[in-house]
């Protein structure tokens, strides 16, 4: 059993992120960069509140962190309630596998932004390309994390299953979905930080709102102040989005790691 409290691991994460705050501000302080090219800790704090308490170009910085919140978790819950059923239904099911698998192996090498310009003339700007946008690019990763972890479960267990008696959707619910859980959970993760970066690249091409337009914005008017603190932002966001995943997957497959 692990031991709860302060391990030597959290405390070689507490110190990394210490020492690194304090090259940042050992860095600046000693007037060898200007203010241009790296902000310090203090231009990017008074950022924090000037654009929390006032705004940037007309947005909030609360409203901006929710529009892109609201693109990902909308795209993010499509691609959960497709890419997961479809992909565990590949692994077990060879047909299904046969008609998905030719698509899904064309696209997935693409650079997401390399389909977008099509997605647009399609779609236009609006909501509508950038939820496809990554929508395309979270399903793959789920869908191979899926079918991975259906081909990886031992053929003892479906025999088993067989043997008491189970149909093919009874071993299906009851078998192959719980054995493949703790793979569907890594393609989850992968798919939310692949999203994650994709919104961020999309809000830059087109968008008028959103954590990736403030910051590109701000680096067209040479403001590294408002740069640094929405790339700091974007980075806290992603920690917490994938700390919520392990936890719900602490939850769900609770009997991970145990023997």
């Amino acid at each position: 059993m692990k031991k709860k409290g302060f391990t030597i691991e959290r405390v070689l994460t507490i110190a990394t992120v210490v020492l690194i705050f304090l090259a940042w501000f050992g860095l600046t302080a000693t007037g060898a960069f200007s203010e241009t090219i790296i902000p310090s800790p203090k231009s990017v704090l008074e950022s924090l509140v000037d654009v929390s308490q006032n705004g940037y170009k007309g947005h909030t910085l609360l409203q901006h962190l929710g529009t892109s919140l609201k693109r990902l978790i909308i795209a993010y819950g499509l691609v959960i309630v497709t890419a997961v059923p479809l992909g565990l239904l590949s692994g077990y099911n060879s047909k299904v596998q046969a008609i998905l698998d030719p698509i899904i192996e064309f696209y997935r090498p693409l650079p997401p932004l390399a389909y977008y310009t099509i997605l647009v003339l399609w779609m236009g700007i609006d909501e509508g390309s950038k939820l496809a946008l990554l929508f395309l690019a979270g399903f793959a990763p789920v869908y191979i994390a899926c079918v991975a972890g259906v081909k990886r479960i031992k053929e003892d267990y479906i025999y088993g299953a067989e043997t008491l008696g189970a149909n093919k959707w009874q071993i299906f619910f009851y078998v192959i979905i719980p054995a493949a859980l703790t793979d569907v959970f890594t393609g989850l993760r992968t798919a939310l930080g692949v999203e994650y970066t994709t919104l961020v690249a999309a809000e830059m091409v087109a968008a008028t709102a959103g954590m990736g337009w403030l910051v590109l914005d701000a680096s067209n008017y040479l403001r590294s102040d408002i740069v640094f603190m929405g790339v700091i932002i974007m980075g806290i966001t992603g920690i917490l989005l994938d700390r919520l995943i392990q936890f719900i997957e602490k939850r769900i497959v609770h009997w991970k790691g145990r023997t």
